[in-house]
């Protein structure tokens, strides 16, 4: 099924969730949220796009994207990932690879974080060669870019430990912007417009 077909398929193909006992919750559609990261940051900004779909009346599953198998119980999906040097973190790039065939029949978001330092929110980063193919193949929407957070304490090579230094340490997450797109894609899986 191609995202096209997404406004005429009924919510019933999709993933429902399920009580732990047993009960059929018919008006909650299941929404994977899953992230890759090192030092939390990347987990945070999931656990809060997770927040505003379960309070858009969402069953919500938000996991490390090293311990998603498979996505076909899900209705829709999300998946981020920390840039490092430019690159998705493997985990999320395998979960991509993985799932291909079952993300290309669903509605699929991507965002990364990374970017420090003055006007980091204002900075688009391009995917890596290998995502931009993945996400080409299963029609993902466009990729958003928020900005990262850089604590010295914990930088971990030498590389990371120079970075950590000056205008660019400091959380440089916003917050509000990242709600809001998560509120955006909640309007777009409840009205079942494609992406």
């Amino acid at each position: 099924m191609r995202k096209s077909e997404f406004l005429e398929v009924p919510l019933t193909e999709f993933g429902r969730a399920r009580s732990g006992d047993g009960v059929d919750n018919k008006d909650m559609i299941k929404v994977l949220v899953a992230y890759a990261g090192k030092h939390g940051g990347t987990r945070e900004i999931a656990e809060v796009v997770g927040e505003e779909l379960r309070a858009a009346g969402f069953a919500v599953d938000v996991r490390d994207a090293g311990e998603v198998d498979s996505v076909t119980e899900y209705a829709a999906v999300v998946v981020g990932s920390a840039l490092y040097y430019a690159r998705w973190r493997p985990e999320a790039v395998r979960l991509l690879e993985r799932n291909t065939e079952a993300l290309r029949a669903r509605p699929v978001w991507l965002f990364h974080s990374g970017p420090c330092g003055p006007g980091a929110n204002l900075t688009r980063v391009s995917l890596p060669a290998r995502v931009t193919l993945l996400a080409a193949a299963i029609d993902a929407g466009r990729t958003e870019t928020f900005g990262g957070r850089l604590d010295p304490a914990l930088a971990g090579g030498v590389l990371e430990k120079l970075m950590a230094r000056g205008s660019r340490v400091g959380d440089f997450r916003d917050w509000d912007r990242i709600r809001a797109w998560a509120r955006d894609i909640g309007r777009r899986v409840h009205s079942r417009v494609p992406i």
